[in-house]
């Protein structure tokens, strides 16, 4: 049977990965996962697209917030916004949605860090984002994700991918959340419902894939010939569409455990 085999969180979006031993999952996906973001001053979203030196950006949420730590500067403790705190409304693609905003302090040390003014947003209960139909059912939501609150990889897509690139990459690259060991390339293509740990999840759309992913996790540089985007292109694309793991939606609270069987319920 297939089995969880990692666990990684993205406290701010873009930021680098926080691997996790277990995780509590929410309506929203995964509990502190892209909860907080970075816009200009507009609202307009910021991402490692734009700006691949968030990559090497560190939050790790804490009771009281959130913890930001990047080379060169001195550590940051944000304190999580009032319920009256100021709002901003601000955009995630084709999105509007009303966030909360974290403070001046945050917004200077984001943009000293960045070089660009720059203002940190978070994920309040009072913010509302439909996931996008006909992908979700009434009542679905995202935080800061790109589209849906989960991503689902596998290790045997990353080998198969692997076997075909000059210098193998790391599931890193992809920024997954849920990351499965066990099955054959591409089976997650297959995969409709499964369940982890307890939890049910709907895997609803094949995840199209950008130039974050020729951006080096660790170094923040990008290729110099876009790997590996460009040899997925030669067997991955569907019409304009680069195509690695599944967007995924919870269909339950529940906490899950690397190690955890992933049970698969249904196939199409």
């Amino acid at each position: 049977m297939p089995t969880l085999s990692a666990l990684a969180i993205y406290p701010l979006k873009s930021c680098a990965g926080l691997p996790l031993e277990h995780a509590t999952v929410e309506p929203r996906g995964l509990a502190h996962d892209r909860r907080w973001m970075a816009v200009r001053p507009d609202g307009t979203f910021l991402t490692g697209r734009e700006q691949p030196a968030l990559l090497r950006l560190h939050a790790v949420p804490t009771p009281g917030g959130l913890r930001l730590s990047a080379p060169g500067l001195a550590p940051l403790e944000v304190p999580r916004p009032a319920e009256d705190t100021e709002r901003q409304d601000v955009t995630v693609w084709g999105d509007t949605c009303s966030a909360a905003r974290a403070g001046l302090e945050a917004d200077r040390w984001l943009s000293d860090f960045l070089g660009e003014p720059l203002r940190l947003v978070h994920v309040d209960a009072r913010m509302r984002r439909p996931v996008e139909r006909p992908y979700a059912d009434p009542g679905d939501e995202v935080g800061f994700a790109d589209a849906y609150p989960l991503l689902l990889t596998t290790e045997a897509s990353l080998a198969e991918l692997n076997t075909r690139l000059d210098t193998p990459v790391g599931m890193a690259h992809f920024r997954p959340n849920l990351v499965v060991t066990g099955c054959e390339p591409f089976a997650e293509d297959r995969w409709k419902r499964v369940r982890i740990g307890g939890v049910e999840f709907a895997l609803r759309k094949p995840c199209a894939r950008c130039v974050l992913i020729t951006v080096d996790p660790e170094t923040a540089r990008p290729h110099p010939h876009q790997e590996p985007l460009r040899t997925l292109a030669t067997y991955r694309k569907r019409g304009n569409k680069v195509l690695f793991g599944q967007n995924v939606l919870p269909r339950g609270e529940g906490t899950l455990r690397v190690g955890d069987a992933v049970e698969v319920l249904e196939e199409g």
